[in-house]
């Protein structure tokens, strides 16, 4: 029947071809209606059991490849983004970030590598108090959030990085961050083992301190 209740219905695919077809155009309605990324069982959920879901992305990811939108993963699904050559070209549109100070550079990293982490345990890492308001701007970035607390006296909040924290980086999940020796010898990570946690830390020069004209404050 060609029309039910005044709605026209979609033909059937007449052949495994049209079938595959559909589904491609499918993924990509999906893709583009949602705001955040889409894992794979809610993709094959949508689909054909006689289809791959697999070989059907990555159909969409070569044709997309060279085109002014790329098919990638990040925060364990799938979704769009703007091609990184053209990223420059777009700067223009979009609200200039505020540049991180050193210590708010750090205090991401200690948090991404160590979570989940409390506000002492970051300030022994780094060896100096964190700066008030370090932590919210992270948390008003949509990177970090509290979760949970620590069972020891005064049952501190533990932070931890969010998904937002994976799409702005362009991580597809934490073990896709940068190897931590690579880290340290940048000076993005204290080169203390986490063992000596506790022990004594030198005080932070004015040199070493955050910039922009924004200081730690004084441990």
């Amino acid at each position: 029947m060609a029309e039910q209740d005044g709605e026209a219905e979609m033909p059937e695919p007449t052949d495994r071809d049209t079938e595959r077809e559909r589904a491609l155009r499918l993924i990509e309605a999906l893709l583009f209606a949602s705001d955040r990324p889409l894992g794979d069982a809610e993709l094959a959920a949508r689909l054909p059991e006689t289809l791959v879901l697999e070989e059907l992305i990555e159909t969409l990811r070569t044709h997309y490849r060279f085109r002014g939108i790329n098919l990638v993963r990040a925060a364990g699904g799938w979704t769009f983004r703007t091609a990184p050559d053209l990223a420059g070209l777009l700067a223009h549109e979009t609200v200039q970030a505020r540049k991180l100070t050193r210590a708010q550079i750090e205090t991401l990293a200690i948090i991404a590598y160590h979570q989940p982490v409390t506000r002492a345990e970051v300030e022994e890492i780094r060896g100096v108090t964190l700066a008030k308001g370090t932590l919210d701007l992270l948390m008003e970035a949509g990177w970090v959030m509290p979760k949970g607390r620590r069972e020891t006296p005064g049952r501190p909040a533990t932070w931890v990085t969010t998904e937002g924290f994976l799409l702005h980086f362009g991580l597809d999940s934490l073990r896709d961050l940068p190897n931590v020796d690579e880290l340290r010898a940048a000076g993005l990570l204290d080169a203390r083992p986490a063992s000596t946690l506790g022990e004594a830390a030198p005080e932070e020069s004015d040199d070493d301190r955050g910039y922009a004209g924004e200081e730690d404050d004084p441990p």
